[in-house]
């Protein structure tokens, strides 16, 4: 005997906000150690996240402090899944590292787009651009000054973004 079952669930816009209400939360903690971002950028970041989700055009994004052209603690990095109906937790956001030295570091953002992204002809990549928050630059990916850990994941409507944490060696 063999069994089978199918699990459809489409992803909406309150999904969306759900998970990118997580990494703003992460980006709010970010700052009351750190002083950076801005209220007003925190609020871009996760409008963009949002459209990014709803859209499936989310590779990954990165949040955290730079030097010497390599990210340094404390950086964040999430990266879009697809769950294809096999399940994930969906944590609290929260354990931002306090005290690390950003002496001589700014605070950047980098994003990298999706699969569906490339798919897009130029005049759709340039309309969806037009709707987001502000306008990213093309720049080359930093460095990293130590390794990515995953530690967390946050999960709505069959879709998830991993979230991982810059550490020293």
């Amino acid at each position: 005997m063999s069994y089978s079952y199918t699990v459809s669930q489409s992803f909406t816009e309150t999904h969306a906000k759900h998970i990118a209400s997580k990494v703003a939360t992460d980006l709010k903690r970010v700052q009351r150690f750190y002083g950076q971002p801005s209220d007003y950028d925190i609020s871009s970041y996760e409008s963009e996240l949002i459209e990014l989700l709803k859209k499936g055009y989310l590779g990954t994004v990165t949040y955290g402090y730079k030097k010497n052209d390599n990210w340094i603690t404390p950086t964040l990095r999430y990266t879009a899944k697809e769950l294809y109906g096999m399940s994930s937790s969906d944590d609290d956001p929260g354990r931002i590292p306090a005290n690390a030295n950003i002496e001589g570091a700014s605070f950047h953002s980098f994003l990298t787009y999706s699969l569906a992204w490339d798919g897009l002809s130029q005049a759709e990549k340039d309309a969806f651009k037009r709707t987001l928050p502000f306008q990213r630059v093309y720049a080359s990916e930093p460095g990293i000054s130590g390794y990515m850990s995953v530690d967390k994941s946050y999960s709505a409507g069959g879709k998830s973004l991993d979230r991982s944490i810059l550490k020293s060696y």
